[in-house]
């Protein structure tokens, strides 16, 4: 059922909630493809068929993997017809797959503008980071952003701005590039925040480590104004803890954009304390983007 898109026309992957009433993620990822002009890809994960029986015999494995593979398929087409009766003439397709949600849609990125989940547990850490939830591991192995869209639809503010975290490395560069994207996309602002956190021990000159943070801040943003004209910059250096200062400005953020440092490796290590934090602080969607090493 995968057929890669025309180069250039990489679709807006969505994950397809068990649950047909939350419906927050399928409505941003064909709202995103309708803008990018992409097709959207709806991926269902089936998850490896259970290995219980009841009585002697053990049905053939097709036959345990028939209730789920028909769930699948009917979740799949429910959500395409959404999609087409939002956006009438929308390029979508559908994927079922089977496997680990988590590891299926982390191959899938491959080729995919974004990835798109969702999650109406954003405040529970125990979901989130929960042998269960396929966000870290999609987050960990993708290959294109990945877009976390909380249930139910938060409160946006106007003017609508993004919110970008930058701490002068490559992946914080990345995540710039992203939150212009989007903010040309959606005629918004770009609010890119370094912050600053002072250590255990007083540093003396507190002044001239800042001015070094603003410096660095600067260099990151450099440049996307000339790509970006009509987008306006607003970037500032804020003192506190990362997670609580990039949740506390996106508020009412059309999204938080945060880097991740690329693919491979565990999960919890390679996305870092700052990525995951904002995962079940921030209030608004969640682009983490990859850096690929």
């Amino acid at each position: 059922m995968n057929t890669p898109a025309p180069s250039g026309r990489r679709p807006v992957m969505v994950g397809v909630d068990a649950d047909p009433a939350h419906r927050m993620a399928l409505v941003w990822a064909s709202d995103e493809a309708v803008r990018r002009r992409v097709p959207l890809r709806a991926v269902h994960a089936e998850g490896v068929p259970t290995r219980g029986h009841r009585g002697g015999r053990v049905p053939p494995w097709e036959e345990r993997n028939e209730e789920p593979h028909r769930r699948g398929k009917q979740l799949l087409a429910e959500a395409v017809d959404f999609v087409a009766a939002r956006h009438p003439g929308i390029e979508a397709d559908a994927v079922l797959a089977e496997g680990e949600p988590g590891r299926v849609l982390g191959e899938q990125s491959r080729d995919a503008t974004a990835v798109v989940l969702g999650s109406r547990h954003l405040g529970r850490a125990r979901e989130v980071f929960g042998a269960t939830s396929v966000v870290l591991p999609v987050m960990a192995h993708a290959r294109c952003p990945v877009v976390v869209i909380p249930e139910p639809e938060h409160v946006t503010q106007d003017p609508a701005y993004y919110v970008v975290g930058v701490d002068g490395s490559e992946h914080s560069a990345a995540a710039v590039d992203l939150a212009f994207q989007e903010a040309a996309l959606r005629g918004a602002q770009v609010r890119a925040l370094y912050v600053w956190q002072p250590g255990h021990l007083r540093i003396f000159d507190e002044y001239e480590s800042q001015q070094e943070c603003r410096r660095l801040l600067s260099e990151t943003v450099a440049g996307r104004r000339a790509r970006y004209p009509e987008v306006e910059l607003r970037h500032e250096l804020v003192v506190g803890h990362p997670v609580q200062a990039l949740a506390d400005a996106s508020a009412h953020a059309l999204g938080l954009v945060v880097g991740t440092r690329g693919c491979g490796g565990f999960a919890g290590m390679l996305l870092g304390s700052v990525s995951q934090g904002v995962l079940h602080h921030a209030r608004c969607p969640v682009f983490a983007v990859p850096t690929q090493e």
